[in-house]
């Protein structure tokens, strides 16, 4: 299943961990073999130099984080202050919800500007799905008039495998559709079944070999490892994903 793209993890995935014990959460990821995260800034008590520190260290070098619309109207240049602090590649991605379509298409216009903005500095704005993309208004998935409704330049994707196949989708045949609009895609299995739980990579029913495929296709930078609740251990699913993708 070895993908050609480089691999990163979302630390959403041992957050309970990391507000226990940071450093050595942190740590423990770099232990498994991961090179790249997406993090945002510290917790009290840490400051942005010592957590830049502690990641060179680790060998973890960070691509970008996550981040709200409001942080992003209020004050975007304290993200992308961040982000040039810990050296990162700059991606800032969010979520959002959608009431109606006029709030859809109201959202879109914010995240132009915002967009707009982010990348006078040289950052790249990135939406964020979840499964609730695939409702429709007036017979079209949000996530289409979405895609439509934003600039492709300024606004790109993080697509989720796991959203996009709770949504009721083919994850490789949607990211087919996002040549060069998709640079990070959060890759996540789900176990068979009506529920659909969360899987580790490989232990699913996802085909990872032509979403890999259509990733490489579309020009995806880089695969991020994320599984928002696990039966296992956290760092133990982590591992075995990393393990999975490196078989």
């Amino acid at each position: 299943m070895m993908p050609n793209l480089p691999v990163a993890v979302q630390p959403y995935t041992v957050r309970d961990q990391l507000n226990k014990d940071y450093r050595g959460t942190l740590r423990k990821i770099a232990d498994i073999g991961y090179k790249a995260i997406e993090l945002g800034p510290p917790p009290e008590g840490i400051t942005v130099a010592e957590q830049k520190l502690l990641l060179d260290q680790l060998g973890l070098k960070v691509i970008g984080c996550h981040t709200s619309l409001e942080q992003l109207e209020s004050d975007p240049d304290s993200v992308v202050d961040y982000l040039e602090k810990v050296d990162a590649e700059k991606y800032v991605a969010l979520s959002l919800g959608f009431e109606s379509k006029e709030d859809l298409l109201g959202k879109a216009g914010k995240l132009n500007e915002i967009g707009t903005r982010l990348s006078r500095r040289g950052v790249q704005l990135l939406y964020h799905n979840h499964d609730w993309e695939f409702r429709k208004f007036d017979g079209e998935y949000i996530l289409d008039i979405l895609l439509r409704e934003t600039d492709p330049c300024h606004v790109k994707m993080e697509l989720d495998t796991y959203w996009v196949h709770r949504g009721g989708l083919n994850p490789a045949e949607y990211l087919l559709k996002l040549r060069d609009r998709c640079p990070l895609l959060h890759i996540k299995d789900a176990e068979a079944g009506e529920e659909a739980f969360f899987a580790e990579i490989g232990e699913g029913v996802l085909d990872f070999h032509s979403i890999f495929q259509a990733a490489e296709e579309i020009g995806t930078k880089w695969l991020v490892v994320e599984q928002d609740l696990c039966r296992r251990d956290p760092l133990e699913s982590l591992a075995i994903s990393y393990g999975n993708l490196t078989k």
